[in-house]
């Protein structure tokens, strides 16, 4: 243990935090160069005060000795920077879940020899104190290049963001509905803005930093107050969805543009609607005002630009030669010149005096986004559908960097005033922070170029193969995590492999038709199997190595000599594309699953089909053999688990539970028990001799994609969408470790050692990790009498379900430290939210409501909270419950239209209608264009039988948003009216 460390255990609760706090700050002051560079590579140090502060006031403490006199060598400034640099790009993991720090730090810094880095490095390994993921190799992306930090808190798609004109601050908008405020500085989220009812879609601050325009799905723009956060006006006017917004030089007006094909002027003093303008011919995607104020520049789905004078609202210009839709427009600060970003994957650069085109800027693989032009009006910035974003110089028309981090499309950037950083926007529910200046300096990290499919490990646990949409084949050295040699030959995605049972040889299935059969030690092709028509899906071994059975989108499968790469037979008898396939252990039998809702029990001796398992009422995704070949589970899109017995082919059981599909199942090694991943962000443990559930895990927050069993079967490893990696405790339903990388794990596999993994993320990483665990787990809360410590232990038993557990950890830190209730209720109140929501769009209200409860028990004062709780308990059954914690809501946020309408429809539920329509006018009182009041006050009518009010707020709820016009259709509250003509033409019937 470290002299710190001992300083540290051997102080009260009082002054251990006095001591992390101040003394970085006091050595600074006193110039005690040693001792402070000692301090801040000092493990014990940082992950103290990391659990005491948080990891903001630990960067802040490496930023003060960064940038102060003290006399620290330029080595000792440099390594202070990486671990600065770690911490910040990990900043957004750390925040949720501390216990990630070790290997945060080693999968960041790992490539780094300096000594001081070596040791930091070897600390960890040895006193991070909860069971931890070891990178074998570094994984995650290095301090020094540009990617500053993450910013994470939407819970959908970022749309759009803009930043003040201070620099300092962002404003984003989501698919959430909601706008944030962010400190660019620090990452934190400073405020949320609620009042749309649908999609944001951009946002554009005022020249005076003060204000902030939204633009939504639900036909509105929205002008806020960025000091208060309040909503100031509603600016209504268009018909159809509007998706960008541009303010005028002098803040006083603004334009929008719509998918209704117009433009629209606006006054921001006043709120009013000052003109349109006409002449596109599709939805108008973008606008851009000259730095003159004079004229705005839109594009369109019609493939052109058009120039308009704002002065005469008239058209000036049309610029033709995108070939499909313009997406975003940018003008240089001189306004001479614009460029624009298309869905054909171009940039172009147009000279706004003559309307011509200068140049066209090629380089993104997918449609491009937004573009933004730096102040200085040398460079753009581009964001593409590509993940990408890519900096160009707009005097050559030249690449100058490409910016890879986002895990999914990217739909905006904004750059700072002072040029040196952008912010940008993406559908994996990010933003991140840019340094404009490191563009070309970070190197690419080991592994593919695209979405890894399948990793496979040999049996002796040295080799790992991996499989890439990038058409190749990796083959890995397991213990070091290094590349030994990259198979090409396949011309399209390689979506399955399989290892010989030797470990000599492996299997590759692709989609170009073929699959191809390679040697391990000497990574050379040694045949392509050829004989299917359509792309390969999956492939499966016999026990013997001898041969192979792949499946296919050709509705076959087929057997394979493996010796002579031969087709041997191909099995008939499916009506649509064949997923998966599995072998029994003897080797005899082959059990395929199917697009076209069965599952096939063949012979491979004879080539018959043996019985076909009907059932599923839908896709048959995946299927596992129970080690004693008498029984097979599949999983399927219908969100249920099927148990056949492989002797007759009846169905033995059904087990049903998920919400979503399943995406994969594992049985384990005792052929007890079976293990299901879905898209409800869940897995599930079941019993095959009952059938029943054992134990739902939650914990993840997208979809579960894969899942793998130890040789004990007492974990299971999971690979997430949501970023993570999760071993978890199949015994207790507990996470025993998680690894939070940068993008989405597709596939994983386990060493026969049970500790080491091999995971595919979905932008071509392979991570190689171990797992570090000295002792057992001990029970929740057992023993800690640290209130930080709880407080994160409570964290990560919010994240699997078990809130109960989680509010005692809390409740035992308030009684150790009663001056830290109020941050922690703060945060556990967050992490309650946050897993309910996930609850909530996985449709499992009554652990939504679970949470919710517990989310108000610790932040009373919370009315988003409350609604939440409410609407939860509606959907669970119990409408009386719901109406009292509407009513709390309600207490605490009064003139909130939603929170008025989802209380009306308690009411409705419940059959009070009088009381129901009260509670939807009030809604109305508060925002009389709330289309979803309107359409509940026409379903009561139509329950009713009142033909005459049912059509006229339903006529007003159409004309507010056309999409109530198709729930009308299939709406049970109008059967009564439904063959009422006035009813019937409304609908367009």
């Amino acid at each position: 243990m470290t002299d710190f460390s001992d300083r540290l255990k051997n102080l009260s609760p009082e002054k251990r935090r006095s001591a992390l706090d101040t003394l970085p700050g006091d050595l600074v002051n006193t110039a005690q160069t040693a001792r402070l560079h000692q301090l801040l590579t000092d493990f014990d140090f940082i992950q103290a005060k990391l659990a005491e502060f948080g990891v903001q006031a630990l960067i802040e403490d490496y930023n003060l000795a960064i940038k102060s006199d003290v006399l620290l060598n330029l080595e000792q400034r440099e390594t202070l920077e990486l671990i600065a640099g770690a911490l910040r790009r990990s900043a957004h993991v750390l925040e949720e879940d501390t216990t990630q720090l070790a290997g945060q730090l080693w999968g960041r810094l790992l490539s780094f020899d300096r000594p001081e880095i070596v040791a930091l490095l070897e600390q960890a390994k040895q006193k991070q104190e909860k069971p931890w993921f070891r990178p074998l190799a570094a994984n995650l992306t290095p301090p020094g290049g540009p990617l500053i930090r993450t910013l994470t808190g939407h819970s959908d798609s970022v749309n759009a963001v803009a930043i003040t004109p201070d620099g300092k601050q962002a404003v984003s908008g989501s698919d959430d509905k909601t706008l944030k405020l962010w400190d660019l500085a620090t990452g934190s989220e400073l405020a949320t803005l609620r009042g749309h009812s649908d999609w944001v879609w951009a946002v554009a601050i005022t020249p005076d930093g003060k204000q902030t325009v939204s633009a939504s799905d639900d036909k509105t723009l929205r002008l806020w107050d960025l000091a208060t956060g309040s909503e100031l006006a509603t600016l209504r006017g268009h018909s159809s969805v509007v998706n960008a917004v541009a303010i005028t030089p002098d803040g006083k007006q603004a334009v929008s543009a719509s998918w209704d094909k117009t433009l629209k002027l606006w006054d921001l003093g006043t709120g009013s609607e000052l003109g349109s303008l006409t002449g596109h011919s599709d939805d108008v995607n973008a606008v851009a005002i000259t730095p003159d104020g004079k004229q705005a520049i839109s594009a369109s789905d019609d493939t052109t630009l058009k120039l308009w004078d704002l002065a005469t609202w008239s058209e000036v210009a049309t610029l033709t030669g995108h070939s499909s839709g313009v997406s975003a427009v940018a003008i240089t600060p001189d306004g001479k010149q614009a460029i624009s970003a298309s869905d054909d994957t171009t940039l172009k650069r147009w000279d706004l005096a003559t309307g011509a085109e200068v140049a066209t800027f090629r380089g993104h693989s997918d449609d491009v986004n937004a573009v933004a032009i730096t102040p200085d009006g040398k460079q753009a910035i581009s964001a593409s559908d590509d993940t990408t974003l890519k900096l160009w110089d707009l005097a050559t028309g030249a690449e100058v960097a490409t910016f890879r981090g986002h895990s999914d499309e990217v739909n905006a950037v904004a750059i700072t005033p002072d040029g040196k950083q952008a912010v940008s926007a993406s559908v994996d529910k990010t933003l991140k922070l840019w340094n404009l200046e490191r563009g070309s300096v970070l190197a690419s990290l080991t592994g593919h170029r695209s979405l890894v499919n399948a990793v496979a490990i040999t049996p002796d646990g040295k080799q790992a193969v991996s499989a890439s949409d990038d058409t190749t084949i990796k083959l890995w050295d397991l213990d070091r995590g290094s590349v030994r040699v990259s198979l090409s030959g396949h011309s399209k995605e390689i979506w399955a492999v399989a290892i010989t049972p030797d470990g000599k040889q492996a299997v590759s299935a692709s989609l170009d038709k073929t699959l191809k059969l390679w040697d391990l030690a000497t990574g050379l092709e040694l045949a392509t199997l050829r004989g299917h028509g359509k792309g390969v899906s999956a492939v499966a071994i016999t026990p013997d190595g001898k041969q192979a059975v792949s499946a296919s989108g050709d509705n076959t499968l087929k057997l394979w000599d493996l010796a002579t790469g031969l087709e041997v037979t191909s099995f008939r008898g499916h009506s649509s594309p064949v997923l998966a396939v599995a072998i029994t252990p003897d080797g005899k039998q082959a059990v395929s699953a199917s697009v076209d809702k069965t599952l096939k029990l063949w012979d491979l001796a004879t080539g018959l089909e043996r019985a076909s398992l009907t059932g599923h009422s839908d896709s048959v995704w995946a299927v596992a053999i129970t080690p004693d070949g008498k029984q097979a589970v599949s999983a399927s899109w219908d969100n249920t688990l099927k148990l056949w017995d492989l002797a007759n082919g009846s169905e033995l059981a059904t087990l049903t539970g998920h919400s979503f599909w399943i995406r994969a199942v594992a049985i384990t090694p005792d052929g007890k028990q079976a293990l299901s991943v879905s898209d409800d962000t869940t897995l599930k443990l079941w019993d095959l001799a009952t059938g029943s559930e054992l134990a739902t895990l939650r914990g993840h927050s997208s979809s579960v994609l894969a899942v793998a069993i130890t040789p004990s079967g007492k974990q299971a490893l999971s690979a997430s969408l949501d970023e993570t990696l999760k071993l978890w405790d199949l015994l207790t339903g507990r996470i025993v470790a998680t690894f939070g990388g940068e993008v989405g794990f597709k596939s994983c596999a386990m060493k026969p050692d049970g500790v080491t993994v091999v995971a595919g993320d979905t932008s071509g990483g392979v991570h190689f990790l171990r797992l570090e665990m000295d002792a057992p787990l001990a029970s929740p809360c057992e023993g800690s009498e640290n209130p930080l410590s709880l407080l994160s232990e409570g964290l990560s038993l919010v994240q699997q379900g078990r809130e109960e557990e989680a509010m005692s950890c809390w409740e035992k830190a308030v009684k150790l430290r009663p001056d830290a209730a109020s941050m922690i209720w703060g945060n556990g109140g967050k992490a309650l939210y946050k897993q309910g929501k996930a609850l909530w769009e996985a449709e499992n209200y009554e652990g939504a409501v679970r949470c919710f409860q517990g989310a108000v028990k610790v932040q009373p004062d919370n009315a988003e909270y409350w609604n939440y709780l409410a609407a939860s308990q509606y959907n669970s059954g119990d409408a009386e419950a719901a109406l009292s914690s509407y009513e709390t809501a309600l207490k605490l946020q009064p003139d909130d239209a939603n929170i008025w309408d989802n209380r009306g429809y308690a009411f409705h539920i419940l059959g009070r209608y009088e009381e129901a329509i009260a509670s939807y006018q009030k809604a109305l009182e508060l925002d009389s264009n709330y289309a979803n009041a309107y359409y509940n006050i026409a379903c009561l009518y139509g329950l009713q039988g009142d033909v005459d009010l049912a059509v006229q707020n339903l006529q007003r709820a159409i004309s507010l948003d056309s999409r109530y016009r198709k729930m009308a259709k299939t709406d049970q509250d109008f059967e009564r009216i439904r063959g009422d003509s006035r009813f019937r033409a409304l609908l367009g019937e």
